[in-house]
């Protein structure tokens, strides 16, 4: 059997798969996989249509102009609560396919989407997990992922900044020292090398109670994952005076490149690189210094913004326009500042700092002026993520008329907990089964109170980014159960003049 995948239609048109009596069962994406049943090319359908397996049992069809050869790159941020996870698939194909996972949440979710997607219980080998930072709502997911000794990754990059199993705040990233010529607090003591994280998470008997050196012991005694990278703007493969990730830089010859524009790195005296204490407090400092990653292909630009702050934000803009104060909005340095940092931040579309949270500049979101707003955020959580006056915020500096903002917990689609007439039937029932027992009765009755436990969610909010470099689309599945109207999605293209529209 060969493949082939589904083409993005005309004008927002949706494409379906279709029975045999060419009645439409099932709305599909652009770039979801189809294996074509060759056995039955001939089997009366006529010309222009091509036979799809779709599942195990399910012999449809798919019109021969709604397919291409080729499919588009997909990143999902994966609807994993409070947190952030997000899952980027490369366009190759066969052994050429890369498959990164850029942080996993806190709970089960990322797990669950892996098995689910790529059949990882089966046993699978991703290209990178990358840990943008030691927040758990980052890194939790990754424990049973790491512990799972069929699924491998060929690197785990991090930030350097990892929480080794001691007592306290700066004392877990090494401590902080003060350079004696400015008097400005640095994090010297980096987690660089795979030597480092297996001195510092190799033996299980130190760890305690420690939480993220739990996960990393699970990663480190994983032997599908050898191979652990801090990554920055000095740990990557510099060209141009960029940096990228290791086989991702313009050299390595792909259609797309992953740009790392932070954590920034600075050297000492001896040219030891250090990560600067950018904020007195513990929380916001490794959150400042968050890998972040910039994707371009084609037109289009797509930020990973991390847990970045406003310590963090002023810092990295001060930074890559070379300044050494920030300006305020009424200076009038501030706008050149501005159009200088778009040279490095502007982006089509940026996955949102820290889960929608208002403590984020004005500047940082002008720099970026994207296109539309990607927000991973969860519904037990007191941080009130995504906040509504950060809403009003994005609205206000994204880009064009109608600047989108997707959230993984305002997508998510969920039930009323309470079933009334489910409940009234079990009550009805185990008072029948106490005076007339019976196993089909009580088996019943078990097969009711699973029903019950079942999870209030219909759909999860997975948000899901496809573009070919000349196209791109934010899809979402919608709340109605319904294999007809599955989704629903924005495209945006970029004209001749370099003009951003969504169509």
């Amino acid at each position: 059997m060969t493949h082939k995948f589904v083409g993005l239609g005309k004008d927002g048109e949706k494409i379906y798969l279709y029975n045999r009596d060419k009645k439409r069962v099932r709305q599909v994406l652009w770039g979801d996989w189809l294996l074509i049943d060759e056995n039955r090319l001939n089997d009366g359908m006529g010309a222009g249509w091509l036979p799809v397996k779709w599942g195990r049992k399910k012999d449809w069809y798919i019109k021969e102009e709604h397919t291409i050869d080729k499919r588009p790159l997909e990143i999902i941020f994966v609807d994993v609560g409070q947190g952030d996870g997000a899952v980027l698939i490369t366009p190759e194909t066969a052994q050429e396919e890369r498959i990164m996972i850029i942080d996993a949440g806190e709970g089960g979710n990322m797990f669950a989407f892996l098995n689910g997607r790529f059949k990882a219980y089966r046993g699978f080998d991703f290209e990178a997990a990358i840990i943008t930072h030691p927040d758990m709502d980052h890194y939790l997911g990754f424990e049973d992922i790491f512990a799972d000794h069929d699924i491998g990754f060929k690197t785990i990059y991090h930030s350097g900044l990892v929480e080794r199993p001691v007592s306290g705040y700066f004392e877990k990233l090494g401590g902080v020292t003060i350079d004696p010529a400015t008097g400005d607090k640095y994090l010297e003591d980096l987690a660089t090398s795979t030597a480092d994280i297996e001195d510092i998470f190799g033996d299980s008997s130190v760890i305690g109670r420690f939480v993220f050196p739990r996960v990393m012991n699970k990663a480190v005694s994983n032997p599908k994952i050898t191979d652990f990278k801090m990554l920055s703007t000095f740990h990557g493969s510099v060209e141009n005076e960029r940096t990228y990730m290791p086989g991702f830089a313009p050299s390595d010859g792909r259609d797309y490149t992953i740009e790392v524009l932070g954590p920034v790195v600075e050297f000492d005296q001896n040219n030891t690189p250090r990560l600067r204490r950018i904020s007195s407090d513990y929380g916001m400092t490794k959150n400042g210094h968050s890998v972040i990653l910039r994707l371009t292909y084609g037109n289009f630009k797509i930020l990973f913004g991390g847990d970045l702050n406003v310590p963090a934000e002023k810092f990295l803009l001060k930074h890559y326009t070379g300044r050494q104060s920030f300006p305020t909005r009424s200076n009038p340095d501030y706008i050149p500042m501005i159009i200088e940092a778009r040279k490095w931040f502007e982006s089509e579309v940026m996955k949102v700092c820290h889960h929608g949270s208002e403590k984020v500049t004005d500047a940082f979101m002008e720099a970026v002026n994207p296109a539309c707003f990607v927000i991973s955020s969860g519904d037990q959580e007191g941080h009130v993520h995504p906040r509504p006056d950060l809403l009003g915020r994005l609205g206000k500096f994204g880009r064009g008329e109608s600047p989108v903002i997707l959230s993984t917990e305002l997508q998510r689609s969920t039930r009323e907990r309470e079933d009334k007439k489910l409940v009234d039937q079990l009550q009805k029932d185990i008072k029948e089964l106490a005076s007339n027992p019976s196993d089909e009765l009580q088996q019943s009755i078990s097969e009711d109170i699973r029903t019950l436990a079942k999870t209030n969610v219909d759909v999860y909010g997975a948000i899901y980014l496809k573009t070919d470099g000349e196209r791109l689309i934010t899809a979402f599945k919608i709340e109605a159960e319904s294999d007809l109207d599955k989704w629903f999605y924005f495209e945006y293209e970029i004209d001749s003049s370099g003009e951003l529209s969504l169509t």
